[in-house]
C-alpha cells in the first residue's frame, strides 16, 4: 500500500470545492493523508457557514515529515488570500492565488516524489485567459510534456477521451491529427495496463455526422480511418469510426472500455448522461496521476450546501491505494 499523501489544491475559491471537500471526508476514512493546499481564512469561513466542524493542522509549505500526517484533522497548507466574504463573484482577483497554490503542490510534488494530485475546478476564462485550453495543457507546460498528454474521463464501466479538449467547434477540424489519435491511443493503453493489466477496448468516433461530409477529402478519409487502420496493425483492441449519435447505444457500448471523440462535448455530453458526477477527469502522461473531479466552479450553487461530492470521492478512492 502506498500511503504517501494525495496533494489536493483547492482551485478556484469562489467554487463548490470546499463544501465537496468537507462532505467526503464525513463520508469515510481515507488511508492516505490528506493535504489541502487553500486559504485558512476561506476555509474556516466556508466551514462555519456550511456547517461543518473539523481540526485544522496547519504545516510548513517545506514540511518533509508526512508519515506524522492524519487525517483526523485537515492538514493545510496555507494561502493568503484577501477575500470581502467567501462567497464572491468569480473574477480574475483569485489568479495570483490559483498559480501560488499549483507552485506549491507541484514543487512539494517534485521535491518529494509523490504520485497523488487532486486539483479543484478552475475558472478558465479568468485563470487561463486563452493563455492554454485547460488545466490538463497548464500543467503539462509546468511539467514540460506539452503535446505529450490526454485527458480521460473515467468511470469503471466507461470512459471517453476526447482527442480536442477546449477548443471553439469551428477550429476543432485544424486540430485534429493522425499522431494525436495515435498519442491518445497509446496514453490509454499504457494507462489500463498498469492499472488494470489489460488491453482496453476502444471505439473511435467520426468528426462528421454519420461519419461522412458533402465535400470530397474529409477527416474521416483523410485522417481517423488511416489512423485506425494503422493502429489496428498492431494489434490494438481498436474499432471505427462510429458516428458520435450511435456509439453511445447499450448494444456498441457494451462492446468498449473507452470511447475516444474528436472534440470535447462530442463525448462528455453523453458521458455525463450516463453517469451525472460519477466520473474522474484523469490527465495522462504527466510524471504524476492528476485527478479533478468531474464538475466547474459552479458558483450558482455556492453556499447552498447542496453540492454532489460523489466526483471528488472517487476521485479520492482511485487515489487511495
Amino acid at each position: 500500500m502506498d500511503n504517501k499523501p494525495i496533494i489536493i489544491v483547492a482551485g478556484e475559491p469562489n467554487s463548490v470545492f470546499l463544501e465537496i471537500f468537507f462532505k467526503s471526508l464525513k463520508s469515510k476514512k481515507y488511508k492516505s493523508p490528506l493535504i489541502i493546499i487553500c486559504s485558512k481564512k476561506l476555509l474556516q469561513e466556508q466551514m462555519k457557514r456550511l456547517e461543518f466542524n473539523f481540526k485544522i493542522n496547519v504545516i510548513n509549505k517545506t514540511f518533509t515529515d508526512f508519515n506524522r500526517l492524519n487525517n483526523k484533522q485537515i492538514n493545510l497548507i496555507n494561502i493568503d488570500y484577501k477575500f470581502n466574504n467567501c462567497f464572491e463573484k468569480i473574477s480574475n482577483k483569485s489568479n495570483k492565488y490559483i498559480k501560488k497554490s499549483f507552485e506549491i503542490a507541484l514543487k512539494i510534488i517534485n521535491k518529494n516524489n509523490f504520485t497523488k494530485f487532486i486539483n479543484g475546478p478552475i475558472s478558465k476564462k479568468y485563470f487561463l485567459k486563452g493563455k492554454t485550453l485547460g488545466i490538463t495543457e497548464y500543467l503539462a507546460e509546468k511539467t514540460k510534456q506539452k503535446g505529450k498528454v490526454g485527458m480521460l474521463i473515467f468511470n469503471k464501466n466507461l470512459s471517453v477521451s476526447p482527442i480536442t479538449t477546449h477548443l471553439p467547434l469551428k477550429n476543432v477540424h485544424k486540430e485534429i491529427s493522425k499522431q494525436k489519435i495515435y498519442t491518445q491511443v497509446q496514453l490509454i493503453n499504457n494507462f489500463y495496463k498498469k492499472k488494470f493489466n489489460k488491453v482496453p477496448r476502444i471505439a473511435i468516433t467520426g468528426l462528421n455526422p454519420h461519419c461522412e461530409s458533402n465535400f470530397q477529402n474529409s477527416e474521416e478519409e483523410r485522417i481517423i480511418i488511416p489512423a485506425i487502420k494503422k493502429l489496428r496493425l498492431k494489434n490494438t483492441k481498436i474499432n471505427g469510426p462510429f458516428p458520435a449519435d450511435t456509439i453511445f447505444t447499450k448494444s456498441l457500448l457494451k462492446n468498449y472500455d473507452v470511447v475516444i471523440g474528436m472534440y470535447h462535448d462530442q463525448v462528455l455530453s453523453p458521458m455525463k448522461a450516463l453517469f451525472n458526477f460519477d466520473a474522474i477527469n484523469i490527465t495522462l502522461g504527466l510524471p504524476f496521476t492528476r485527478i479533478s473531479p468531474d464538475h466547474g466552479p459552479n458558483y450558482s450553487m455556492l453556499g447552498k450546501n447542496l453540492s454532489d461530492p460523489k466526483s471528488l470521492i472517487q476521485a479520492l478512492n482511485f487515489l487511495d491505494k
